[in-house]
């Protein structure tokens, strides 16, 4: 497979750019160089290899949801400027 002047105008087109002549050349022998370095995963041999979607196996990073001990609402509110009703006092931000 292999990509023309023709389809990097193309995808240009569909990007919304406008390329030189200079540019389609240059984007073109740069996508086939990458397509070539890509065709070289062809020549591995992936018999038995179960397809993945990370090279890694994922496990879960978050802890366990777990009750725990917390401060109490006094000692909360001993630090606040203000509090109401058991509650930290704010000025209000809409009227």
């Amino acid at each position: 497979m292999s990509i023309t002047a023709n389809d990097v105008e193309h995808v240009a087109n569909l990007a919304r750019l406008e390329l030189t002549d200079e540019e389609k050349e240059t984007f073109t022998v740069q996508l086939n160089a990458i397509l070539k370095y890509a065709e070289k995963l062809n020549e591995l041999n992936t018999d038995g290899v179960e397809p993945t979607s990370h090279v890694l196996p994922l496990a879960n990073v978050m802890r366990a949801d777990e009750v725990r001990p917390s401060v109490s609402n006094e000692t909360a509110l001993r630090n606040a400027p203000d509090d109401e009703d058991g509650q930290i006092k704010v000025p209000a931000v809409l009227e």
